[in-house]
């Protein structure tokens, strides 16, 4: 290609680049506006975890399994809501919030995953512990802080996540757009208090040890029967249990392993509060924005709109372009309130440049893999007749968990190893 086509190209990009914003200026401000509100959650979860310390030394362990109950929130009700959203799209589902077998089917299934979920979350972060020779409580004390966790997120995020579906649908609003940052923010929220509410709970069990294992033993059986009768409740309960079941672990060893590389790198989080303030915010946007991108390309897939191509093209495109956007205001942004809000709190941070500088570049750089990891996820599952809002988000936002704390881990020790 000659020089002056080349010139021509960037030119025709550059004078195209206010209409591209222009033609998707809802979509940039809903998003926007949603990552935002994800932003406020993450920062009071990365308050919670920067004021941890006690716990996390108290309870050697627990710092294996958070980044997998974040997760896993996010991933089971993100899915649940990007089901929502094809259903109310499609018309499956009425956008008046009437109860139906076909909602009731979702319902019982997410709340049946959270629980198998956290069952296996325990065992795997026990056995992660040992392989690695960390320090960790016993494994029945891991399962009742997963376990009772989990049914305290449950309780919440069930009807949050239909009352965020519905309402943004019957206001005009892409739930796409919205649902997934607001419903993580929501999990962000709500998973560290209920890990903490759990701990104190565990507590008191502890004061009677019989009473500590019959709990144990009832919350196991209840689980296995619970998970039974879901998948013989109808197809469609079978059908998101078995696709989401084997997703779900695998996105539980991802988790897990995120876990593990912050217990590997405990020492440093504890010295630089605002990078442990940091990691909630900055795993909660990445996860939302992939979460937002996920969804996009599931709808896109189920209207016709994105074809399943290898080479990714036209609407494709244009999605990757609306996050990159939206990444170069929240990456900075986050950096800068993690940095701030650790000073309010009197504790120890890295400065606003590095802070700002670290969540800038692990930011762009795990978008730059993760859209493309994303993109392949959508298009290999569309071609092999699995639905996408069953597996991309979960698979998609568990890789984002673990490289999201790789990434920051390692930028982090490079830019202030460079300054000692």
């Amino acid at each position: 290609m000659c020089m002056k086509t080349k010139k021509k190209k960037i030119r025709s990009s550059l004078s195209s680049f206010p209409d591209f914003i222009s033609e998707h200026s809802s979509v940039i401000k809903e998003s926007f506006i949603a990552l935002l509100i994800c932003a406020l959650g993450d920062l009071f979860a990365g308050i919670v975890l920067g004021n941890m310390t006690f716990f996390l030394e108290t309870f050697p362990g627990l710092l294996v399994i958070i980044p997998g109950a974040i997760g896993m929130r996010g991933n089971i009700f993100g899915s649940f809501a990007s089901r929502l959203s094809t259903n109310l799209h499609i018309g499956m589902i009425s956008p008046k919030f009437e109860f139906s077998e076909h909602l009731n089917n979702n319902i019982i299934s997410s709340f049946v995953l959270t629980l198998i979920l956290s069952l296996f979350l325990a065992i795997l972060a026990k056995i992660f512990c040992i392989l690695f020779n960390y320090e960790s409580i016993s494994l029945i004390d891991l399962v009742l802080i997963s376990v009772i966790a989990g049914i305290i997120s449950n309780l919440i995020m069930l009807p949050i996540t239909m009352l965020i579906s519905f309402k943004s649908f019957n206001h005009g609003w892409d739930p796409d757009n919205v649902t997934t940052p607001i419903i993580a923010a929501a999990g962000d929220l709500f998973t560290l208090p209920a890990i903490i509410a759990s701990v104190y709970i565990l507590s008191f069990l502890n004061t009677n040890l019989s009473l500590k294992n019959i709990v144990f033993i009832i919350a196991v059986f209840l689980i296995i029967a619970a998970f039974i009768y879901t998948i013989k409740r109808g197809e469609e309960s079978k059908k998101i249990i078995y696709q989401s079941t084997p997703i779900l672990i695998l996105c539980s060893i991802l988790g897990v392993s995120a876990g593990g590389i912050l217990n590997g790198s405990l020492e440093t989080l504890l010295t630089n509060h605002s990078l442990l303030t940091l990691l909630p915010l900055f795993s909660g946007v990445s996860g939302s924005l992939i979460s937002i991108l996920s969804a996009r390309l599931s709808s896109g897939l189920h209207y016709g709109l994105i074809e399943p191509l290898k080479r990714p093209t036209g609407e494709s495109i244009h999605n990757f372009l609306i996050c990159y956007i939206l990444a170069l205001v929240m990456y900075p942004l986050i950096g800068f309130i993690a940095e701030d809000s650790t000073g309010l709190m009197g504790l120890t941070g890295v400065g606003f440049v590095n802070i700002m500088s670290i969540s800038f570049i692990s930011g762009f750089l795990l978008l730059s893999l993760m859209i493309f990891v994303v993109y392949l996820i959508s298009i290999t599952s569309y071609n092999k007749d699995l639905d996408p809002d069953n597996i991309v988000i979960p698979i998609s936002t568990s890789v984002t968990d673990v490289f999201s704390s790789l990434t920051l881990i390692t930028i982090s020790l490079l830019i202030l190893g460079a300054l000692i």
